[in-house]
């Protein structure tokens, strides 16, 4: 049996030490949702376990001078869906975050370590590219950010480089008459994996969309941010032709596979009617409702 280290270092600094130095053969345990696993089936055989829920910063959720949001790689579903302020500002962030496995792996999984492990199915992701959260990474050669929809490089791949961290997730300010929403398709009402997972978030003025993003899950090698759907919509009342068109940019942005949860033609097809349907969803919010 493979000798297994585990270190739970209590700053950032120690952190990256660690991973850093172990050369590719160290994992980050954030929830554990997903390494416990792939380690159990023998998926992955780390060397090194660095454990990082001790780290304040990894676990902290902070109000930002601007109205903005910075949220700790490690913090779970269960306890962001606690905080008083962030799920009435983003609702359709948690709304994907939500919907990551069974309330018990809620309470464990967190929005960072879904991101790293780069499934193109990840429910909380494009609900995050859809919120323009950027990703705040720390490493060996210091700290940079990335827009996160730039992290994912491929199923099972990130591009964060050798001894990098994600440390936290920056959200922006709101403006008014702003909100989100996240749907995703399964095949059945069970926990299941997105046939196609939607994220949208709008500024509204009136009736008019004012600003837009919209992101589309488990229809590509990697989440997608879909801006020719958003500029569809920015400028109209969410008319059907909006609507319609910006259906029809989803749909040609999908890249999909074939498996048995679903086609490439189901996939390409239900990405174009979820987006109607969390458009909607998003613009009621929006506008108070």
């Amino acid at each position: 049996m493979t000798e297994i280290q585990y270190v739970a270092p209590s700053t950032l600094d120690e952190a990256i030490s660690a991973y850093a130095a172990a050369d590719g053969a160290a994992r980050i345990l954030a929830g554990g949702t997903d390494l416990l696993v792939q380690m159990r089936s023998g998926m992955v055989k780390p060397g090194l376990i660095v454990d990082i829920k001790k780290i304040g910063e990894m676990s902290a959720i902070e109000e930002l001078p601007d109205g903005g949001f910075r949220v700790g790689a490690a913090v779970s579903g269960a306890v962001l869906e606690e905080h008083p302020k962030f799920g009435k500002v983003w609702p359709g962030v948690l709304e994907g975050l939500n919907l990551i496995g069974s309330t018990q792996v809620q309470g464990r999984a967190s929005a960072g370590g879904n991101l790293c492990n780069g499934s193109p199915a990840a429910d909380s992701v494009p609900a995050l590219v859809a919120a323009g959260a950027i990703a705040n990474i720390k490493g060996p050669k210091g700290s940079r950010e990335l827009p996160v929809e730039n992290v994912p490089a491929g199923p099972g791949k990130t591009n964060l480089e050798p001894g990098e961290i994600l440390v936290s997730f920056t959200f922006p300010a709101r403006p008014k008459g702003s909100s989100d929403a996240y749907l995703r398709m399964i095949p059945r009402t069970e926990m299941d994996i997105a046939v196609v997972g939607c994220g949208v978030s709008l500024t509204m003025d009136g009736d008019t969309c004012t600003a837009a993003r919209v992101s589309l899950g488990a229809v590509a090698p990697t989440v997608l941010l879909v801006e020719d759907a958003a500029k569809a919509l920015i400028g109209s009342t969410l008319d059907d032709a909006a609507l319609d068109k910006a259906a029809a940019a989803c749909s040609a942005a999908c890249n999909p596979i074939d498996d048995k949860r679903g086609t490439v033609a189901y996939r390409t097809k239900v990405a174009g009617v979820l987006l109607k349907r969390t458009a909607a969803i998003a613009a009621d919010r929006a506008k108070g409702g």
